[in-house]
């Protein structure tokens, strides 16, 4: 292994054409905010190489470098103080690790490794903000009645969030999606379902690593006190109904009471006459 030095690394590269115009492969690797990341060399012995760097190509600064020639290794003195973070350099395979990243260090970073020949290698790093999980939020004013819509509206939103889609489902299958790349106060999806639909939605948010579901429990069902008026409806239906039946009845045995008067008055009639 080598020894560490303690010295202070150049941490701003001047210029951009200091290591060449290459075209080497990029290789995309992505990590959650607050996580950790290693970016890996692929080769298990360093002690084979001259030289080895590592910098980030986006703020032009010099992170990590290893000198096999004067069995050193260095981390550069402020990067990690200047971006919060931790760098850990493996001596024996020359790979990096960064703890605590965050979403202003997504951006290029090289592999610079000297021998007979110089050599590169990329890595396009993203980092992606922690998912909220998404809210719904209902209007049960639009549940269905005989004056009211037969269908019912919900709204899933999301605080806060950037590089992410929104979606529903019902079911396995995708009903509507919307997706934002910048930072973005609050994203919304609007939902419209029939009256008492008995299918199951969700709402999903995700990104390229990661995703949170909230399930639609209630689905378009009246509120407590709209099923409360909608009984107190019926009952005083119902009871309308009975007393009009109660009225009708009254009256039918009134008129059947005066026609059986009025026979039994003309059968006296009939009978007084005859004599």
């Amino acid at each position: 292994m080598f020894a560490e030095t303690v010295y202070v690394c150049l941490c701003i590269v001047i210029s951009n054409g200091v290591f060449g115009a290459d075209a080497e492969e990029v290789k995309s690797v992505s990590v959650m905010e607050g996580d950790s990341v290693t970016l890996h060399t692929d080769v298990t012995h360093i002690q084979r190489y001259d030289k080895i760097e590592w910098i980030d190509e986006s703020q032009r600064a010099l992170m990590a470098q290893i000198n096999t020639r004067a069995k050193s290794s260095s981390i550069c003195d402020g990067y990690d103080e200047r971006f919060r973070v931790k760098l850990k350099l493996e001596n024996q395979t020359g790979s990096l690790t960064i703890t605590n990243i965050s979403i202003i260090q997504s951006g290029l970073y090289k592999l610079k490794i000297w021998n007979n020949k110089t050599s590169y290698r990329r890595f396009n790093v993203s980092v992606y903000a922690r998912l909220p999980v998404p809210v719904i939020t209902d209007d049960f004013l639009n549940c269905s009645s005989s004056e009211r819509s037969s269908n019912c509206s919900f709204l899933c939103s999301v605080m806060n969030v950037t590089h992410v889609s929104l979606s529903w489902y019902k079911g396995k299958s995708l009903l509507s999606s919307i997706s934002v790349s910048d930072l973005n106060i609050r994203l919304s999806l609007p939902l419209e379902v029939e009256y008492q639909d008995t299918n199951t939605y969700r709402c999903v948010v995700n990104n390229p690593i990661t995703n949170h579901t909230q399930h639609l429990t209630d689905v378009c069902k009246c509120s407590e006190h709209e099923v409360a008026a909608i009984v107190a409806v019926v009952v005083v239906t119902a009871l309308c109904l009975l007393g009009i039946i109660g009225v009708i009845h009254h009256v039918k045995r009134s008129f059947s009471y005066k026609l059986t008067i009025q026979k039994i008055l003309a059968t006296q009639a009939i009978s007084v006459n005859w004599r």
